[in-house]
């Protein structure tokens, strides 16, 4: 039963009047979405730790949807706001007029673009940050919006870390910074003098080890580019080569295999076998020439010969046979052919009528993902096949431009995996945005062939590395744990100039100014470097001098105000550095679990400044109340479809880093 509409009247009175009572001085941040991508955003702001006290969150999702993975509304910290339209009504009841900044993380490129319109009637000063697609219409979103806006695609920045899985190589990430251009490599295929710093050492016991302290023995660098092309390029080539050395032979019995039928094409051998052995023993009995001998079997066989009673009776019976076998070889002929025509058009509308191959790599959904994926394997001209369930995929006329074959069909049915050939490619991408129907796909493809290498897409990161660990599919990426930081750094305004994908975690590469009277201004550049969470790669001075690189950086040198430290880091090591070169701040009251109450609403005692040299658990575990950065009501929960806003409580609780 409907709630009355004059309890409704009531609770929404009493919401604003607590959101006027409390003027909670943090910034509060609007984040629109319903996958894993909404839900690592949120839960990334909940934790940060860059303002004192962390900061207000509020996520609208739709009235009723299905979780496919974390579910976002479940956060324990979250205001959550229902709605099935993101229009200026929904803005409004999500206190969107004053906000920090705005996430629209939909699918739908239309539809985020819709959003941003009425998101801007309401305040055309909040920062925007939108997913989309389409990059034509990116850029006429970036002109079209007067305010501050950031266009991003998860897709395009996740695709080279699954290219590179398939190719058995390391991500081919590049950025170009101020002079100079940096990508990501294995130590060995790189010469010592490029390599700017360590990224991750790998180890069967211990996993990965991001950012360690042990340069030297790090098998994932950050290297100066030179000539020398990528280990991913190199794969690609290496593969190319080896699908033109195939030989001639073997495809084109391929061919041939998959023109007719099983059935017709045993018919078929075992006329021609009968024909050839008569022939033989014609040619022996009349004493002709092999030449002479072919001639009479063809023209017995196929029109029938004048009757001589004056032959011998075994060469009667064998030119009996011979017009037996030609009455038989012409309709199998026939069958062949008409066989080979009806397959042929009905498999034109499924692409099932394919040749057979070899090294290839196969990609099973053409959505936002697997399209991206698809165009950079054809880049490095690798032969692709595609796989999707809808006849008329996202990636359909892209693969036509392409000349990659679709073939439509369930990819957990053998018989789809045995017309893209999965038996004999080099790799296979699962990469639909359905997890059931991607882990029934590479189970399929590892009955066909035990070492296929599979590159697995889950939405949910902690589900993706239990199963690789469990049932040992290859390789897993959760793409939206790999976009997570350049939303987070977009989001919350920081210079993020790429984010590095390396195993299941994500490295921002980030510039950061240093302002006067923080706490690094006038400190040496050693006390930047953090194992394990921070390291220094550039440092450019105030008034825009010349950029200092790692070759030239000095431990001893003293960093002042205006300085741009661009640094890679893990999430948590970036917001470390981020307090560091802020300027001070007065400590504020701001809501706190725990503490003295006030008006109904909890408020915590003044947090303590970070002490030089902790380590971000330090000045977390520091900070009153820093393991529960709550925002204002915990767990709020509104409706703004179906009448006044009415509120709820979420009994969840996720914790965990997105790094």
């Amino acid at each position: 039963m409907a709630e009355p509409w004059r309890d409704r009247a009531r609770r929404a009175v009493e919401w604003n009047w607590r959101l006027r009572s409390v003027g909670d001085p943090r910034p509060h941040y609007v984040i629109c979405g319903k996958d894993a991508l909404a839900y690592y955003v949120a839960r990334a702001m909940l934790e940060s730790e860059l303002p004192v006290g962390g900061a207000r969150v509020t996520v609208v999702v739709p009235e009723r949807y299905r979780s496919n993975g974390p579910d976002v509304a479940g956060l324990r910290g979250v205001r959550v706001v229902r709605s099935d339209r993101l229009d200026v009504a929904a803005f409004e009841a999500a206190g969107l007029a004053g906000a920090t900044g705005l996430a629209l993380l939909h699918q739908d490129d239309v539809g985020n673009l819709h959003a941003a319109l009425c998101a801007q009637a309401v305040d055309q000063r909040v920062r925007q940050v939108l997913r989309m697609f389409n990059g034509t219409l990116a850029d006429g979103v970036r002109k079209l919006l007067k305010a501050p806006v950031e266009v991003l695609s998860d897709a395009e920045m996740a695709a080279p870390a699954f290219v590179a899985a398939a190719l058995n190589e390391v991500d081919p990430s590049s950025f170009q910074h101020r002079d100079k251009t940096l990508r990501v490599a294995r130590r060995a295929d790189v010469r010592p003098q490029d390599v700017v710093c360590a990224l991750a050492h790998l180890t069967e016991a211990q996993g990965v080890e991001l950012l360690p302290a042990e340069q030297a023995g790090a098998d994932l660098v950050l290297a100066e580019a030179t000539g020398q092309p990528p280990g991913t390029e190199v794969a690609a080539r290496r593969l190319v080569r080896a699908r033109r050395r195939r030989r001639p032979v073997t495809v084109v019995v391929g061919a041939v295999r998959g023109f007719a039928t099983r059935k017709i094409g045993i018919a078929v051998m075992v006329v021609l076998a009968l024909i050839a052995v008569l022939g033989a023993l014609i040619s022996r009995a009349e004493d002709v020439s092999p030449v002479e001998a072919l001639y009479l079997t063809l023209v017995t066989t196929l029109s029938g010969a004048d009757p001589d009673t004056t032959k011998a009776a075994d060469a009667q019976i064998m030119q009996v046979v011979l017009n037996l076998a030609g009455l038989a070889l012409i309709p199998l002929i026939t069958a062949v052919v008409v066989d080979g025509i009806v397959n042929a058009r009905l498999a034109l509308h499924t692409g099932r009528l394919q040749p057979a191959r070899a090294g290839h790599v196969v990609v099973i959904g053409l959505g936002n993902v697997g399209t991206r994926v698809m165009a950079q394997l054809r880049e490095y001209d690798v032969e692709v096949v595609a796989i999707d369930k809808d006849p008329e995929p996202r990636g359909a006329a892209l693969a036509r431009q392409l000349e990659v074959p679709l073939i439509v069909g369930d990819a957990a049915l053998p018989e789809t995996l045995a017309a893209a050939s999965v038996a004999d490619c080099q790799a296979l991408v699962v990469a639909s945005t359905d997890d059931v129907a991607n882990l029934e796909a590479a189970l399929a493809a590892r009955d066909l062939r035990a070492d296929l290498r599979v590159v697995l897409r889950l939405f949910d990161g902690d589900f993706a590395e239990r199963v690789e660990e469990t049932f040992a599919l290859g390789v897993s990426r959760s793409v939206s744990y790999l976009a997570a930081p350049a939303f987070i750094g977009a989001l919350t305004e920081r210079a993020v100039i790429t984010t590095i994908p390396v195993d299941r975690h994500a490295l921002p590469v980030a510039e950061v100014p240093v302002a006067a009277g923080s706490e690094l201004d006038g400190r040496p550049l050693d006390v930047v470097n953090r194992d394990g969470q921070v390291r220094l790669i550039a440092r450019t001075p105030a008034g825009g001098a010349r950029t200092i690189w790692w070759k030239d950086l000095d431990p001893r040198q003293v960093i002042f105000a205006g300085d741009r430290l661009t640094v890679v880091a893990r999430r948590r090591g970036l917001d470390w550095l981020t307090r560091q070169c802020a300027p001070p701040a007065h400590p504020v009251q701001v809501p706190r679990p725990g503490g003295s109450v006030h008006g109904g609403l909890p408020t915590p005692a003044a947090a303590s400044p970070p002490v030089p040299g902790q380590t971000g658990s330090e000045i977390a575990a520091s900070a009153p109340g820093a393991a529960y950065p709550a925002p204002y009501v915990e767990g709020a929960s509104m409706t703004t479809s179906g009448g006044l806003p009415r509120e709820e409580t979420s009994q969840h609780d996720r914790t965990g880093e997105v790094s």
